[in-house]
């Protein structure tokens, strides 16, 4: 592999007690993907906004006005994110479906494509600019877009499941498992439309838990961490 797609938990990045980031542990997710970057890869990044807001906590509010706020959210972790990775000494640029000048760059494949070859962190916010769809969903969306050759998923789970694990005592961890397996099995630890686009387009998922940023390299250097998701 030498280009992927790394989706990132917003959850994962806030902290124990409540607070909107852990900022150590940001600042070790920011030099996990330049480790990565150092070692060959091109890494481009979409951000959650777990920890800040998801579209079905609206209640009454009109969905797609809740998913809006969500998209902004993903814009604030993503600067949170860029600040992180520039401070430890690597170029980043965020790039967004909804243009937000000066605050971020307006998306587009090609440039994208662009700065990754030439040494740049891509961070991708705003997920695809519209409602309804998740951050899941945008991460595979933009894989494709960017020919990336893979996506990975830091995720607040070590692995996939056969049952969740907080319940079912008796839930097995899936070291490997396709994309028709999980629509099949109705399996949640990832978006079911995320799944079925990247069966779709043949784009291999590697899922893993992001309790520590390092094994972001890891994953990419394709040690035994988390489970492979097979495009079938």
């Amino acid at each position: 592999m030498k280009r992927v797609l790394l989706k990132l938990s917003g959850e994962a990045l806030s902290g124990k007690n409540g607070e909107l980031y852990d900022n150590a542990f940001v600042d070790r997710v920011a030099n996990a993907l330049i480790t990565s970057q150092k070692e060959g890869f091109e890494v481009a990044v979409v951000v959650g906004a777990g920890n800040i807001w998801r579209g079905r906590q609206g209640g009454e509010m009109d969905r797609a006005t809740a998913d809006h706020m969500g998209m902004l959210a993903t814009v604030i972790n993503s600067l949170c994110l860029k600040d992180a990775i520039v401070r430890a000494g690597g170029e980043c640029t965020v790039m967004t479906a909804i243009p937000m000048s000066p605050f971020t760059t307006p998306y587009s494949a090609e440039e994208a494509m662009k700065k990754l070859k030439n040494g740049e962190i891509i961070i991708f916010g705003c997920g695809l600019g519209m409602p309804f769809v998740s951050t899941d969903t945008a991460g595979a969306v933009r894989a494709a877009e960017i020919q990336a050759d893979a996506m990975f998923m830091a995720k607040n789970i070590d692995y996939i499941y056969t049952a969740d694990p907080r319940v079912d005592p008796t839930a097995q961890k899936l070291l490997t498992v396709s994309c028709s397996e999980i629509l099949a099995r109705g399996l949640r630890a990832i978006d079911a439309t995320a799944a079925a686009f990247c069966q779709s387009v043949g784009l291999p998922i590697h899922i893993f838990g992001l309790s520590t940023p390092e094994d972001i390299v890891r994953a990419l250097r394709g040690e035994k961490v988390g489970t492979i998701v097979t495009a079938d």
